[in-house]
């Protein structure tokens, strides 16, 4: 038996949940993944894992044994990264998961500076704005906006979205402009639709114009879960859409959407890369986050917003 295969398939069985999404990942037969756990465990004398016919958890010893193999296996990591030219060309593959429309015109005009930079590192990237699990499906990272709902992820905040309302001159030609963001709810205009991966809902956008704010929830003949398509389906004229500026920005210059709403403003959204907690930060990965944190200043940075005066007394 090889303890570090041995070791690193056990890891692998707690984060995916099951031997054979660990099998999967690991590009080996589940036979062999269960086999070096089962010898993982003679060695021991203990039982690492209660296995049922749907699920895997690990026992009390299991859970007190993971958390060394994790931190030992990122030791020995960063030891080989540590070694010759390594340290300063971090290598390795790299499973990420982005929006759509963040990896089309922010992240791949700029990954051959990236692979010019650390040209070891490997990158599998999806590209959806669905839910992913990143310990299921061992994800080192996702890059996504709105503020984040599972606690148990770490995240850094990497920029900030400034929104702008927008519609297609086609869909204003046939419906008219609308004057207040009111008019939005009204029987004769449509927006189009963005159903969110956490609630599977379209939800409403808060807009305020000094001290007057109202939540616009509109109405909808489409209704889409993706990024891409969302603001496809806007300038085809299917209605009006909230986007941020990088995302409109060359549509606006072109003339093939119009803003609308100057005097509104609607709160921006944050940009996190969030990734597991018991997931070590090696250096691949390090530098990946920090290079969209680059990109994200350039084209979204973030907002600092400037702390209210302490009042004195009396």
């Amino acid at each position: 038996m090889d303890r570090f295969d041995a070791m690193q398939a056990f890891a692998r069985v707690v984060e995916a949940g099951s031997f054979t999404k660990a099998a999967e990942t690991l590009h080996m037969s589940k036979t062999s993944v269960t086999q070096l756990v089962q010898q993982l465990e003679a060695r021991l004398r203990v039982k690492l894992l209660n296995r049922t016919t749907r699920k895997v958890n690990l026992t009390a010893d299991g859970a007190v044994y993971y958390e060394r193999v994790v931190r030992l296996l990122a030791d020995l990591d960063d030891a080989e990264t540590s070694l010759s030219t390594a340290a300063a060309l971090p290598r390795g593959r790299l499973r990420v998961d982005v929006p759509s429309p963040l990896a089309s015109m922010i992240l791949m005009p700029a990954l051959p500076a990236f692979h010019a930079r650390y040209p070891d590192i490997q990158i599998d990237m999806g590209v959806s704005d669905r839910m992913v699990d990143i310990i299921g499906e061992n994800v080192d990272c996702v890059v996504r906006g709105g503020e984040l709902t599972d606690q148990s992820l770490m995240a850094r905040r990497v920029g900030d979205l400034q929104l702008g309302v927008y519609a297609a001159p086609s869909y204003l030609a046939r419906l008219g402009t609308p004057s207040h963001p009111q008019d939005l709810e009204d029987s004769v205009h449509r927006i189009v639709g963005f159903l969110w991966a956490r609630t599977g809902k379209a939800l409403p956008y808060a807009m305020r114009n000094g001290s007057e704010s109202v939540n616009i929830k509109g109405r909808y003949v489409l209704a889409v879960d993706d990024g891409t398509a969302y603001l496809a389906a806007g300038l085809a004229g299917m209605g009006v859409l909230w986007l941020p500026d990088y995302m409109a920005k060359a549509h606006k210059a072109r003339g093939d959407l119009v803003r609308l709403f100057e005097d509104w403003r609607l709160e921006s959204m944050p940009i996190y890369v969030a990734f597991a907690p018991n997931r070590h930060i090696s250096l691949k990965l390090r530098v990946f986050i920090d290079w969209v944190a680059e990109l994200m200043a350039q084209h979204a940075p973030i907002i600092v917003r400037p702390t209210q005066p302490a009042q004195s007394p009396g």
